[in-house]
């Protein structure tokens, strides 16, 4: 008895689940064939999503470390613990490699979003040198906007 309900809540949560996809596909606009998308290389889309991106202006690496990361990770750069986990960047030697930064910033980690899609490759190389050279880090190896680029 108690498999048959659940089988039988199981195929429920099956039904709405596809209802629920069919109905977001019906919003979604149509895409006509062979046309340009969001495809790596397709000079385009970058274009596109580039003209999305929120401005940040000349921010400095400071000033886009408080206006984007100091929300989760503290002003102080010491992380917080409560409805989520935020990771110090204060002290941590994961960010010895320039490359562990840009990827989390430019890819998202665990619950942190992709923040770097809504900076340019300048931006993005900012607000890591920043990091890595603030709160008790000391890390000279400067990241460059190429590096960055290669992460998109």
């Amino acid at each position: 008895m108690i498999i048959r309900h659940t089988i039988a809540i199981l195929a429920a949560s099956v039904a709405f689940g596809a209802l629920g996809v069919a109905a977001l596909a019906q919003d979604a606009p149509p895409v006509a064939p062979n046309s340009a998308g969001p495809v790596r290389g397709d000079a385009e889309a970058a274009a596109a999503t580039a003209a999305n991106r929120p401005q940040f202006s000349q921010a400095t690496g400071e000033e886009l470390y408080m206006n984007v990361c100091a929300a989760c990770h503290m002003p102080d750069a010491k992380g917080a613990q409560g409805a989520g986990i935020y990771p110090a960047l204060a002290g941590n030697a994961k960010l010895a490699s320039r490359a562990y930064p840009a990827y989390v910033v430019m890819k998202g980690l665990n619950g942190m979003p992709p923040v770097g899609e809504m900076m340019d490759d300048a931006q993005v190389t900012e607000v890591v040198n920043y990091v890595r050279t603030h709160f008790g880090n000391s890390y000279t190896d400067e990241l460059q906007p190429a590096e960055v680029q290669a992460l998109r």
